[in-house]
Order: C-alpha cells, then structure tokens, then sequence
C-alpha cells in the first residue's frame, strides 16, 4: 500500500519491500531445483521398483509393497500409467508445482514493487495538476 500522506517514507520502504520479496524468490528457485532433482531421484527409485530390481530390504526401508503391480505383469508400453498414477511421483510434483506458482507470484510482486516509483510520480504530478502548478 501506497501511503499518499507520507510518500517519502513509501519511496525508502519501496529498497527494503524489493530486497525482502529478491530474498523470497531466490529461495523459490532454490527449492524448486531441490524439488525437481528429488523427482528425478524418487522416478530412478521407482524405476528399480517397478522393473524388480529393487531387494526386499530397501522396499521394507521405504514402506513399499513386495508387488508393486498386485498380481499382474505389465507390458512395457504400459508402465507410463504406473509412474504417472504413483502416489509418491504425484506429490512430488505437486510440490513441484507448488513451488513454480509460488515463483510466479513472486515475480509479478517484485515487478510490482520495482514499478513503485511510477506510481509514486504520478501521485505527486496529479498533487501539482490539482493545486494549479
């Protein structure tokens, strides 16, 4: 919010709302890259999995079934459907997508803040038009 009785203090705050919201979005980004390699490990864990190559320890370890297929065998063409329908693979890109709106929103309140100034000269030309300068 604009403060149209004290401009001078919303022009100073205007440097620390900016560095505030960059500090923000920097760690936006530095989540997101975290989230994405997270689904690249989970989609290799899956893979090793889903193909039988995974012992019976490391599935006891992450809580997974001995039979990630309940009983059928998959053909090769179908195992897409397995890995998009998989719970694990489905929040993580949810955070995924968490993270690049959060981004998103990120950047259209820095180029908010970054646009301040204008809108703060314009307050100021519309005080001069109005008193008659």
């Amino acid at each position: 919010v604009i403060d149209e009785n004290e401009l001078d203090k919303t022009t100073i705050e205007t440097s620390k709302l900016h560095a505030k919201y960059l500090e923000l979005f920097s760690i936006a980004k530095l989540q997101l890259k975290k989230n994405e390699n997270k689904l690249d490990e989970l989609k290799k864990e899956k893979w090793t999995y889903f193909t039988g190559k995974m012992s019976q320890a490391e599935m006891d370890k992450k809580g997974w079934a001995y039979d990630p297929f309940g009983g059928v065998k998959p053909l090769k063409s179908d195992m897409e459907l397995y890995y998009n329908a998989d719970t694990d693979i489905i929040n993580a890109k949810d955070r995924i997508q968490y993270s690049k709106t959060l981004i998103e929103t990120l950047e259209e309140i820095i180029n908010a803040i970054r646009w301040r100034h204008t809108h703060i000269k314009n307050i100021i030309d519309f005080r001069k038009f109005e008193s008659g300068q």
